[in-house]
């Protein structure tokens, strides 16, 4: 079987779209409709019943999609093994969003090898679909998320909760930003919340859905922000942000995802340490967060 069938299966399974699947796999609409269609001649079956408004899977479709799960999950499992390195024995391969790795991600790993030695350890980055497409593949066992998408096989439970804050990257800043605030899609519950707390905001101009770039973009030209607390941190420390005065803050929680099926020595191993990670961040986090109290007035209305 070839995996790139799978795959390409996989990804108009998930976005219901030969457009939207071809654009995710960078390759043409046709190549798209060319592998189902070799699939569907192999299977002897249709797989999926095409419209204006997408793709929906046919009967046989749904059938086939647990059993090319399967495949893929088997496929990357005996990728990974065979690639494990001379010196290790045992492998597992974690996801994050991109804020995500330096605060948690990168100790995590450091952890989970100070513990485990012989325990080679890969990582992804990319936004939250893309790393849910790979823990539904198996190119990843477990994965950090400001947003998880619960599937069938994963398990998602609270890492670290975070808090958004407004930042500037001049000092004395007021609410009265103007159009030197730039809207960041932290997703539609902060954007509700800001809108009630801060309505005069939400139409500043310059909005960003790269929510994990934006602070880079702040803090080299005259611009404010709402940013995640824990990972603004360092630059309000070396003055490169600073908080502004009187300003909401919103929470904005991360989770850990794991497959179901991961081994239960693994998942003890990846549990326990993760825990010890997020407590070291709280703490660091508490630096921030107390400044906070002494300067920003009490929220009133949070998202969710």
């Amino acid at each position: 079987m070839d995996i790139t069938l799978i795959k390409t299966f996989l990804e108009v399974s998930n976005t219901g779209s030969f457009v939207a699947a071809c654009d995710r796999l960078f390759v043409t609409q046709s190549a798209v409709s060319l592998r189902i269609q070799r699939l569907e001649e192999s299977l002897g079956h249709p797989l999926f019943t095409r419209s204006k408004a997408g793709a929906i899977l046919t009967p046989e479709g749904k059938q086939f999609e647990r059993y090319a799960l399967s495949i893929l999950k088997l496929w990357e499992e005996a990728r990974q093994q065979i690639a494990i390195p001379e010196g290790f024995s045992r492998a597992i391969s974690i996801g994050a969003q991109y804020s995500l790795w330096p605060g948690l991600g990168f100790r995590w790993i450091d952890a989970l090898q100070a513990e485990m030695p012989e325990l080679s350890v890969h990582a992804e980055l990319g936004m939250a679909d893309r790393i849910t497409r790979y823990l539904m593949e198996g190119v990843v066992q477990a994965a950090l998320l400001y947003t998880p998408q619960l599937r069938p096989g994963l398990v998602a439970e609270p890492a670290l909760d975070d808090e958004l804050i407004l930042v500037a990257s001049y000092p004395d800043a007021s609410l009265d930003l103007q159009k030197n605030f730039v809207t960041v899609d932290w997703g539609p519950e902060f954007t509700h919340a800001l809108a009630i707390a801060l309505p005069h905001l939400t139409d500043s101009g310059r909005s960003m859905a790269l929510g994990a770039l934006a602070m880079e973009y702040i803090v080299n030209r005259r611009a404010a922000a709402f940013l995640p607390a824990r990972s603004a941190k360092r630059h309000l420390d070396n003055g490169r942000l600073h908080l502004v005065a009187e300003a909401p803050r919103f929470p904005y929680p991360s989770w850990v995802v794991w497959r179901d099926d991961l081994d239960d020595d693994l998942v003890n191993l990846a549990r326990r340490t993760l825990a010890r990670i997020v407590q070291d961040a709280e703490k660091e986090q508490e630096t921030v967060v107390g400044h906070l109290d002494t300067m920003i007035a009490p929220l009133t209305g949070q998202p969710g």
